[in-house]
């Protein structure tokens, strides 16, 4: 195959498919993902099949069992597929939504309309769930989309892929819409992220060492965040009862995701009371520790190395480091921050307010879990990832931040003096 060719042609009809998805009204976009669903449903044995081929592979090929879970289908999660579908549908559509539209002096109206940004290229591993929660963000924020899932999951995307353009064309819109790439040629992927004349952004899904690869050699722009490195900050006036239960949630509650802790860090005031009965909650919880000095001597737990303060774990593992104050813990999280989520735990106002202020990541917390980094939680009905990035979204990524806005301009025939 000519990958170069390939690539192109699936650009260029993607392009063209964006006018036409551009234009949809919410009403077809709707009907398209709910036909998407009962095609999934009705499937479900196909799909189950498709993924047993993947599966196989994958165990031939030596992939640990994290990796087979991620990969794995049941008729639980393909029903989860086809619901996660339908929340989409049911999520308001925030294209073409118009806002600060105000009378200038002149007499002309001016505001803003919230328009798609184009054609998006998604790049995921392991997960086939990711390809119809892909398309259906894509698909409902009025985009084309591009999507390149493992290889691992070959079978299982392309047989997903089937019920997604089944959708989309029972509703009238091109199958175009959605695309999924059919080769596992790697060289797809740097076609992909070099072609700015079709496709308009970039969305990697996976693991730093991709990120990474995407950051480097796209001539797209990328949506991106490089890892999660989340800390929560326990303050000497934090009430004893909140630390201890945001502190373990922080860490327990979903080992291997990237809003997860993997630092603590601990007021000098409080150490004493607050981190003997962690690290019994820590323990109970199979979670290795790793300390500073200071922690050391007021638990049992390994040496942290200077790497340690700049690893993402999603692992049973956590750094724990002893502060002098809030000023010091700000300093950690400015120096050893991924820019994720970081928290504060404290019943003091104006410290909780100056770290809101102060601190610079995508989420800020005071008193809460950073596993509450989620486009869900906050209300976005579903996200596509979670962006580090300054420009142009920040944080969960959900149907608006799969948007631009555009100035709109209402006159009677005005002209400028």
């Amino acid at each position: 195959m000519d990958i170069k060719a390939y690539m192109t042609d699936l650009g260029a009809k993607a392009r063209q498919a964006s006018r036409a998805i551009g234009r949809a009204d919410t009403g077809t976009k709707n009907a398209a993902l709910l036909a998407m669903a009962e095609a999934i449903e009705r499937d479900e044995a196909k799909l189950l099949e498709a993924n047993a081929k993947d599966m196989a592979a994958g165990r031939e090929s030596g992939l640990d069992a994290a990796l087979l879970d991620r990969l794995e289908l049941n008729p639980e999660r393909v029903a989860g597929m086809a619901e996660g579908l339908r929340q989409v549908a049911a999520l308001p559509d925030p294209v073409g939504a118009i806002s600060d539209l105000n009378f200038r002096p002149s007499g002309i109206q001016v505001g803003k309309m919230r328009v798609p940004l184009g054609v998006i290229g998604i790049i995921y591993e392991s997960r086939p769930n990711v390809t119809a929660d892909a398309a259906a963000l894509c698909l409902k924020s009025g985009n084309a989309a591009i999507l390149r899932g493992g290889s691992e999951a070959a079978h299982s995307n392309q047989a997903i892929a089937g019920c997604i353009r089944e959708g989309l064309e029972r509703a009238g819109l091109p199958g175009e819409v959605v695309q999924v790439i059919e080769t596992t040629d790697r060289a797809a992927v740097g076609e992909l992220i070099t072609m700015p004349q079709y496709v308009d952004v970039i969305i990697p899904r996976g693991g730093k060492g991709l990120i990474e690869r995407i950051s480097r050699d796209a001539r797209v722009p990328v949506i991106k965040h490089l890892h999660g490195i989340c800390h929560v900050f326990i303050d000497d006036e934090a009430d004893p009862n909140k630390a201890i239960a945001v502190a373990v949630n922080a860490k327990i509650q979903r080992l291997g995701t990237c809003n997860t802790m993997e630092t603590l860090l601990v007021d000098a005031g409080v150490a004493d009371m607050i981190l003997p009965e962690l690290a019994k909650l820590y323990g109970e919880h199979g979670i290795e520790l790793r300390g500073c000095a200071e922690t050391q001597k007021l638990i049992e737990c390994k040496a942290a190395s200077e790497e340690d303060w700049d690893t993402e774990y999603l692992d049973a593992i956590l750094s724990i480091r002893v502060v002098a104050d809030m000023e010091a813990a700000m300093d950690h999280i400015f120096h050893h921050g991924s820019g994720h989520t970081e928290s504060i735990v404290t019943e003091n106002f104006t410290k909780a307010r100056r770290f809101l202020q102060e601190v610079d990541a995508s989420s800020v917390m005071v008193n809460a879990s950073t596993r509450f980094a989620d486009g869900f939680e906050y209300g976005l009905g579903a996200e596509i990832g979670i962006s580090t990035d300054k420009f142009h979204v920040r944080g969960p990524v959900g149907l608006e931040g799969l948007t631009s806005q555009k100035f709109i301009v209402l006159g009677d025939g005005h002209v400028r003096g």
